[in-house]
């Protein structure tokens, strides 16, 4: 792992540390300029990294591994963002709170077998449509909380750094028989928070609001055709080689949904590319900028961490990680400084003797992606969906100060205590 790595020099962190801080500010102080030049910046910043690694580390192996990584990335996110948008889920009536807890924990119990991405395409749309006559800001973000990051905790399909370990050698079941108290825990703390802050904003909506909202809720489903596509996209997760044959077969799939539906599906759900080429471009600067800080790290994490670390020392460092990055490399980066700090060999003496190291590296990277909108790449797709739909979001800043300290930090406090705490 870490031998196979040069040396950055720290000073190319800083177009990571200025993209971030991009993503962070410029919406909020220059929106009409950040939407007409983000890509310029994004890119921009982005090739200054990949020409520091090509030209100067002369290390093209590394620039190619973090390509093959996005490429993957982008193209899970993508097709299961174009084969939810092909499946329409009509809702009569307006939802209770009761009814939105009900359906948040539906959706992260679908989390794990459609993958995050996939469960957050299908029902962001319902789910805007069961609030629409009092949606605003929280039902939004806890949906990214619930359905984007947290509930695709239990399996390796459910969120992309469990995949990634999955690949590394630990078993399908592993995370599920492992986490699942966490999952719990955190998914229950949620929901609880999510029904009072919810029922609050039901008690202030105006009586003919919350008349429509004890009416009888009915469902109607198109496009269910897209089934199959979707079942092709999760075969393909699984396939290694050769080479590009797993991604050829998401692109296949995605064709094959976006030209096979019927054209009032996609008008239904107000379908368009704009949300994933957003997030295709800004991830390209993330992936580029983060290879110096991730590296950079993988070489000193061992002497930050220590020499025997505790679980919670893992929770939050991978965590905090994942917050500020991608998710999947911050997974890779703890498990690679685990290895090293328990000397371990393979991954069946790692799982012998770090379980809970490796349970906190697991639940830490899937949680804490909730934290920002970069944590995790549907959570920047869910807000440009909301955004194209009108609905007010919090910029990034007002999501970590009005929702992510309030709400999600005690929920990840409280999973530390109970179980990662010693």
């Amino acid at each position: 792992m870490s031998e196979n790595i040069i040396a950055p020099n720290p000073w190319m962190i800083l177009p990571f540390g200025l993209l971030l801080g991009a993503i962070a500010l410029a919406p909020l102080l220059v929106p009409g300029w950040w939407l007409r030049h983000y890509p310029k910046v994004a890119l921009g910043l982005g090739a200054i990294p990949l020409g520091y690694y090509l030209l100067v580390l002369q290390n093209p192996d590394r620039v190619r591994h973090v390509a093959q990584d996005y490429l993957g990335f982008i193209l899970l996110v993508g097709s299961l963002f174009v084969v939810s948008g092909g499946i329409h889920i009509k809702v009569k009536g307006e939802a209770t709170p009761w009814t939105n807890v009900v359906f948040l924990l539906m959706g992260a119990v679908l989390a794990n077998v459609l993958g995050t991405t996939g469960a957050a395409m299908l029902l962001i749309r319902p789910w805007m449509r069961m609030n629409q006559y009092r949606v605003t800001a929280h039902h939004i973000v806890f949906f990214i909380f619930l359905v984007a990051n947290l509930g695709g905790c239990l399996t390796p399909i459910g969120d992309p750094p469990l995949f990634l370990g999955y690949l590394q050698g630990i078993p399908f079941w592993w995370v599920a028989e492992h986490c699942w108290p966490m999952w719990v825990t955190g998914v229950g703390i949620l929901l609880a928070i999510f029904y009072v802050v919810d029922r609050l904003n039901f008690i202030r909506a105006p009586r003919a609001v919350r008349r429509r909202e004890t009416a009888k809720e009915t469902w109607k489903f198109a496009g269910l055709g897209n089934l199959f596509f979707l079942a092709v996209i999760l075969g393909a997760v699984f396939i290694n080689r050769p080479v590009f044959l797993r991604e050829g077969i998401m692109l296949a799939a995605a064709a094959g949904s976006y030209f096979t539906t019927a054209r009032s599906v996609h008008e239904a759900n107000r379908f368009h590319f704009h949300p994933v080429q957003e997030v295709a471009i800004l991830f390209m600067g993330i992936f580029a900028t983060m290879i110096p800080a991730l590296d950079w790290l993988d070489l000193n994490a061992r002497t930050l961490l220590g020499a025997h670390p505790a679980a919670g020392i893992f929770y939050f460092g991978a965590g905090i990680l994942s917050s500020g990055l991608d998710n999947a490399p911050a997974y890779l980066s703890f498990l690679s400084a685990l290895y090293g700090t328990s000397g371990a060999r393979g991954m069946e003496e790692l799982l012998a003797g770090n379980g809970l190291n490796l349970a906190a590296i697991s639940v830490g990277a899937v949680f804490f992606g909730a934290a920002t909108y970069i944590g995790n790449g549907p959570n920047f797709m869910v807000k440009a969906i909301a955004d194209h739909e009108k609905i007010r979001t919090p910029t990034f800043p007002g999501f970590i100060v009005k929702f992510t300290l309030p709400f999600l930090l005690p929920m990840l406090l409280a999973v530390w205590f109970i179980f990662f705490r010693g």
